[in-house]
């Protein structure tokens, strides 16, 4: 524990500093947790021999944010998947890769960095302070429903994924989000209406994003993703319930909101 509140404090300044500052240290960070989370989901299925076409993987990333960032047409974006897609198809003739390993590496490209990418795509809101949704929906209910799981959990929540999670944490996780964007929202001067339903509906969006990186872990029989961070794991494991959140946040606000 105290690993992992010493990592917690160091990273923290730099992640405040990115998302204060936007622009190009925001761009950069979120292209580089990309790759080095990619890279860690790719490492985790080789553990079971799979054969990843990393190469490609990283490709597309830099593709993907390149084209964000400079805001070129989707349609270069949709050229770039074709291009990825069918040298995938060359290979799997040549039987360099077979299906599963094709389909373990585009499986990484849409979880992680397009997925990921819609933190770029909120920044370019008129109002960037809706970024801070993303991480106050993923980190309240972190902290809320381990609290509350560790002082009511009771009842366990989905006990072959994750053994440690209980239905009164995951209920506990709901109600910190939904106060804390609200909270938010009035700070800001927000529709506290719309910053509570982002915060219910984003923190059980949240779990499940958490749970879906568990389920994949207990696949590959691996604890963590990664050992980058002390205490936490990789990078995967920190961001695990953000890449879910951030295209859910763009979403609500681009329909509902903006």
């Amino acid at each position: 524990m105290f690993i992992r509140i010493v990592s917690s404090i160091i990273l923290l300044p730099v992640l405040a500093f990115i998302l204060i500052n936007g622009g190009i240290p925001l761009y950069l960070g979120v292209t580089v947790i990309s790759l080095i989370a990619l890279k860690e989901f790719y490492d985790a299925f080789r553990v079971k021999n799979f054969n990843c076409a990393s190469w490609l993987g990283y490709f597309l990333t830099l593709s993907i944010y390149f084209g964000s960032i400079l805001q070129i047409d989707n349609r270069y974006m949709a050229c770039s998947f074709f291009i990825v897609f069918f040298i995938l198809c060359i290979l799997l003739v040549m039987r360099k890769y077979n299906i599963i390993d094709m389909s373990i590496t585009f499986l990484g490209i849409i979880y992680i960095p397009y997925l990921l990418n819609h933190i770029i795509l909120i920044s370019k809101f008129s109002n960037y302070n809706y970024i801070y949704l993303i991480f106050i929906i993923a980190w309240m209910t972190d902290t809320f429903a381990y609290f509350s799981g560790y002082f009511f959990g009771k009842h366990k929540l989905i006990p072959k994924v994750s053994p440690k999670k209980t239905i009164e944490g995951s209920i506990g996780g709901v109600i910190g989000s939904s106060l804390s964007c609200i909270v938010f929202g009035y700070i800001f001067g927000f529709d506290l209406i719309h910053m509570g339903m982002i915060g219910l509906i984003g923190s059980v969006i949240a779990q499940i994003g958490d749970l879906f990186a568990s389920s994949i872990k207990r696949f590959l029989e691996i604890k963590d993703y990664g050992k980058l961070i002390p205490g936490h794991g990789g990078i995967l494991d920190r961001f695990d319930s953000i890449i879910l959140t951030a295209p859910f946040v763009y979403y609500y606000i681009y329909f509902f909101i903006k």
